[in-house]
């Protein structure tokens, strides 16, 4: 988003999604995850960068 002087702001909602993201891929990196587990956490990590557009 762009304020009145076209200076790029930096909202609650994407700092909480740009949290959400970072937790879910550390939740990636522990060991003995189970695989319907991985799954989930990765269908979740698409569902959040696709909000982000990062996808």
């Amino acid at each position: 988003m762009n304020d009145k002087a076209g200076k790029s702001t930096y909202t609650c909602n994407e700092y909480r999604l740009e949290m959400i993201l970072l937790s879910l891929e550390q939740r990636l990196n522990r060991p003995g995850l189970e695989a319907a587990e991985k799954r989930a956490i990765e269908a979740e990590v698409k569902r959040v960068r696709a909000e982000m557009d990062m996808e």
